[in-house]
């Protein structure tokens, strides 16, 4: 816990947020800006004697939940509450994403891509959200999916059905790739994540899995240039374009071929038979 800074930050956000951003009459005996310590401790359910004894570096450390509590009233934002959260000596807590519903920042810009674009958005753990016409023809239906399976990160290791549309050359580097990634995500999020319910399973499914882990594999840059092989197309060379959501949870995956090349042209086949 460190203390000074702690108390330091509570301050410099209680003097940032106004009683009208918190539902509170502003009053005519306000002399400055800024929230008083009591109104704090009134909408974090706290006594505002315990309050003011973090901001005066004093008393025990606060409970994960009181700085949760702390977090709301002054109404901070994701990065600000992590900070918030080590300051007070605690890890990062876990915030649960919805797993299903595309950002809407995202969604936008998936929305204005051309018709003929093969991309698609996914979670960090690999669930296809949303798909064009041709990333679908390229990739199969990864919508179809639910459970675990709806993660390409345990389909890979569950399913041998799944790497066909890959050279087989390409499917050590895929394995590596994948065990990497989760293996990012794990650290990350922990044990009780939903990429731990993924690990768990693998260890038990997969040897193949169970032996990259053990590797402790570390994720380097992903999704550049990919092979595909499509049953009417043959062999495609893609390149993979990839733009992260500020929040980490989600990527748009954009598959381009280079002007002119061969597989350009068949990119062009299988979008008006697909």
């Amino acid at each position: 816990m460190q203390r000074a800074r702690l108390a330091e930050f509570l301050r410099s956000r209680r003097a940032a947020v106004q009683p009208e951003d918190v539902g509170l009459p502003r009053g005519s005996r306000r002399r400055t800006g800024g929230l008083r310590r009591e109104e704090v401790a009134a909408l974090s359910a706290m006594s505002t004697d315990y309050y003011s004894r973090i901001e005066q570096q004093r008393g025990p450390q606060p409970s994960e939940q009181m700085l949760a509590a702390i977090a709301r009233a002054l109404r901070l934002t994701d990065q600000e509450r992590d900070h918030l959260f080590r300051l007070g000596g605690y890890a990062v807590p876990l915030r649960i994403k919805p797993s299903k519903q595309v950002n809407p920042g995202m969604e936008r810009i998936f929305d204005n891509l051309p018709d003929d674009a093969a991309a698609l958005v996914v979670s960090d753990l690999g669930e296809t959200l949303r798909q064009t016409p041709l990333a679908r023809e390229l990739l199969g239906d990864g919508l179809a999916h639910d459970g675990l399976s709806a993660s390409l990160h345990y389909r890979w290791f569950a399913d041998p059905a799944v790497r066909g549309i890959h050279p087989d050359d390409d499917h050590a580097t895929h394995s590596r790739e994948l065990a990497a990634d989760l293996h990012r995500i794990y650290t990350r999020d922990g044990d009780r994540s939903r990429a731990g319910e993924i690990v768990r399973a693998l260890l038990e499914r997969s040897p193949e899995f169970a032996g990259l882990w053990r590797e402790h594999p570390v994720a380097g840059p992903s999704c550049a240039r990919k092979r595909f092989r499509h049953p009417e197309a043959g062999l495609l060379e893609l390149h993979c374009q990839t733009l992260t959501d500020p929040d980490q949870s989600q990527s748009l995956l954009v598959y381009t071929a280079p002007s002119g090349s061969e597989t350009a042209g068949k990119l062009r086949s299988i979008g008006l038979h697909g």
